[in-house]
């Protein structure tokens, strides 16, 4: 494919250690004029993945929130119509013809579908399905917000399209990789909410409690065997750790604050 027929359209993707799917992630997105990735210090081959795709440019920057990266790698494509992707999710082939057939218009941002996988199984339940999220949009018009978790574009004023064809997101390889992103999102939450948020372990506890009971009995994660017990599992860990961190985070600040 001559860079002239490729598609006028920036794909934005942040990594750090993402050598597990990284090579059909770009796959999938060959046909995009411009792929950039902003890593934020991966030791893995992830840049030597990177460096194998001709339509690919790398930037290293520290991490600063997902907001944040998110919007500095915005700034740094070639095009103003961006589409966002994560390392681990793939652009399937009726999606990408589907957005090659838009008339895009910057006054709307486009959303698709998100099929979630875990252990080889599509997770139906958890809260897993349905997922739709607006990863299109014109630059001109829109961005992240700029929180650290919990990122988004913003949609006020503009209308959503609804594709129709999937990304499939493939986010866990295993229970290790729950372990990392728990420890990681609780993290920057309990740093996002110092401060401007009560907690307390009783509040984390009921949490934890209500998020697992919502996974696996509200949102049927008991019906899917062992997946949809991790799943609920790691819903309610996170939860729970996400408020037990958050309390330390505010029991520093009250000591920083004691004359």
């Amino acid at each position: 494919m001559t860079p002239s027929s490729m598609l006028p359209i920036s794909v934005t993707i942040l990594t750090k250690d993402a050598q597990r799917l990284l090579a059909e992630c770009l796959q999938a997105v060959s046909a995009f004029a411009d792929v950039v990735i902003l890593d934020n210090g991966s030791t893995d081959v992830t840049l030597d993945i990177a460096a194998t795709f001709a339509n690919v440019r790398v930037f290293q920057e520290p991490f600063t929130g997902f907001g944040p990266l998110h919007n500095r790698a915005v700034e740094l494509a070639a095009h103003d119509w961006i589409l966002s992707i994560d390392s681990d999710e793939i652009v399937t082939s009726e999606l990408f013809t589907e957005i090659s057939n838009q008339s895009l218009n910057p006054a709307c941002v486009y959303s698709f579908p998100m099929e979630n996988y875990f252990n080889g199984k599509r997770i139906t339940t958890c809260g897993w399905h349905p997922d739709r999220h607006v990863r299109l949009f014109h630059r001109g018009r829109t961005r992240f917000t700029d929180v650290a978790v919990h990122e988004g574009v913003i949609t006020t004023g503009l209308r959503e399209v609804r594709l129709s064809h999937p990304v499939r997101h493939y986010s866990y390889a295993c229970v290790a990789d729950f372990l990392t992103k728990m420890q990681h999102y609780t993290d920057q939450f309990a740093a996002q909410h110092a401060g401007k948020k009560s907690s307390g372990p009783m509040k984390a506890l009921l949490h934890g409690s209500f998020a697992f009971f919502k996974s696996y009995v509200l949102q049927r994660g008991v019906t899917q065997g062992y997946e949809g017990l991790l799943i609920s599992a790691y819903n309610g860990h996170t939860a729970f750790y996400k408020y037990l961190k958050l309390h330390e985070a505010n029991q520093r600040a009250c000591r920083r604050d004691v004359p």
